[in-house]
């Protein structure tokens, strides 16, 4: 999965910083947990191990007939006789040379930690650092104190603790990179769902399907069920709608029609002339409303369902071949790439975009009609078509779109080709941009592409 995938919004981030936030915290509570317990095992058996060789030093621990302190044998552990070794014993007694152990080489233990009978501890300056001292005071034949001590480094309980931190801590990474994973595994396959209901209905605004597809879990499949039964109904609504705009068209024209020969028959009186044209002028411009109104509502009832696509050049071809027909003192050229272009829009209004466009060009080109059609890095389809006709001025560019609006009586029409243009254009994603050329008009369209390209055949 890409990381543009996982954005700031998305349930997998917020998942995923849910299981890391847990992770950490029990990974941090075994850590803290773990440590605490060795510590306290650690200290407990190291404390236990001197007691336990301070009772055996007092054991062994004699004085010869001088009153001086000697050992009847060695100490049972024999890193007491390795020299710095970090664990040491000493025996002393008052005007009498100190016995100390063949690992203490130099230094000596603080003879303080050991008070009375009872055996005591402390944490003294020692041979090689900080020691765990443990002490006891015994009487001799005479009366005589003897001061039993035996202590061991600070360091090697600092440095068993400090191993068992290291390869704990180690592990505990291990174990959450596993956690991290495991729980990054489970949340994509968990949402694999989601993601494949997200790439069904991209297909479907892409025009590559008709329908939500696949199969989903049963916590989805009721709202992907409901969804297509939308659509469904969506586009028999649609359809219905085209039906019933060309039925409105066709039960309007009559009565207008009925109206215009009257009204031209009231021209005929002198007396009511004035009214007839009157009335005509309206007809006229009820003629434009509706023929604008139900060209938007069959542009809009174009747009309404999914999955609509159409593919150029496909679709300007037949167009291109009646204008011929239409003006056939104009020369009208086609420029497309070799492979067709899928165009996420309903082919019914792209055609009659390209009708209006390319009907409004032959009218006013002199010789010729160009449409070229292109693909941009952007993922945009533009179609622009030229002509070499008259153009416009600025201020006409900015009046073209408006309704009824015709720049020469004498040219046939009735003023609403290029504000259909516009509305089409609006309906289906596009952006339409009227501009002088060097030698004409220049109406350039641009729309959403598809994303499947079709591939030429053979």
């Amino acid at each position: 999965m890409s990381v543009a995938r996982i954005s700031t919004g998305s349930l997998r981030l917020r998942f995923l910083m849910a299981v890391m936030l847990w992770v950490v915290l029990g990974v941090a509570g075994i850590w803290f947990t773990a440590n605490r317990v060795f510590e306290k095992h650690i200290e407990q058996m190291y404390h236990e191990e001197l007691e336990v060789h301070v009772r055996e030093l007092g054991r062994l621990t004699e004085l010869d007939e001088n009153g001086q302190p000697r050992l009847m044998r060695p100490l049972s552990d024999p890193r007491y006789e390795e020299p710095l070794s970090g664990f040491y014993w000493q025996v002393s007694v008052p005007g009498q040379p100190v016995l100390r152990s063949e690992s203490m080489t130099r230094g000596q233990l603080d003879e303080s930690v050991a008070r009375s009978p009872a055996i005591s501890h402390a944490v003294e300056a020692g041979p090689t650092g900080p020691a765990i001292t443990y002490g006891f005071v015994e009487r001799g034949p005479e009366g005589q104190p003897i001061h039993i001590l035996i202590a061991t480094d600070r360091r090697e309980l600092d440095e068993d603790i400090v191993s068992f931190t290291s390869e704990l801590a180690l592990w505990l990474v291990v174990l959450a990179m596993l956690l991290l994973a495991t729980g990054f595994a489970i949340i994509s396959f968990g949402l694999r769902p989601l993601s494949r209901l997200g790439q069904a209905i991209a297909r479907l605004r892409s025009a590559r399907a008709q329908k939500l597809e696949g199969r989903y879990p049963t916590e989805i499949a009721p709202l992907v069920t409901d969804l297509n039964e939308y659509i469904r109904q969506n586009s028999e609504i649609v359809a219905r709608s085209r039906v019933q705009a060309g039925n409105l068209a066709h039960s309007l024209r009559t009565p207008l029609a009925i109206l215009t020969d009257e009204a031209e028959g009231i021209i005929q009186n002198e007396k009511s002339a004035s009214s007839g044209r009157v009335v005509l002028d309206q007809i006229e411009k009820m003629r434009q409303q509706i023929d604008y109104q139900l060209a938007r509502v069959r542009s809009a009832a174009g747009t309404s369902g999914p999955g609509s696509r159409a593919m150029l050049p496909e679709v300007a071809i037949p167009i291109i071949n009646a204008m011929r027909r239409l003006h056939p003192a104009k020369q009208f050229v086609l420029t497309a790439p070799d492979t067709p272009i899928v165009v996420a829009a309903d082919p019914v209004n792209l055609a009659e975009l390209l009708s209006i466009l390319l009907d409004n060009a032959g009218k006013w080109a002199r010789e010729t009609v160009r449409l070229d059609i292109a693909r941009t890095e952007a993922d945009r389809v533009t179609i622009e078509i030229s002509d070499d006709g008259p153009g416009m001025t600025e201020e006409q560019i900015a009046a073209a779109c408006e309704i009824g609006t015709r720049f020469d009586p004498a040219m046939p029409g009735s003023g609403l080709g290029l504000a259909m243009a516009r509305d089409i254009c609006s309906d289906i994603g596009a952006k339409l941009v009227l501009r002088s050329g060097p030698q004409g008009l220049i109406a350039r369209a641009e729309l959403p592409a598809s994303d499947t390209n079709a591939r030429p055949q053979g």
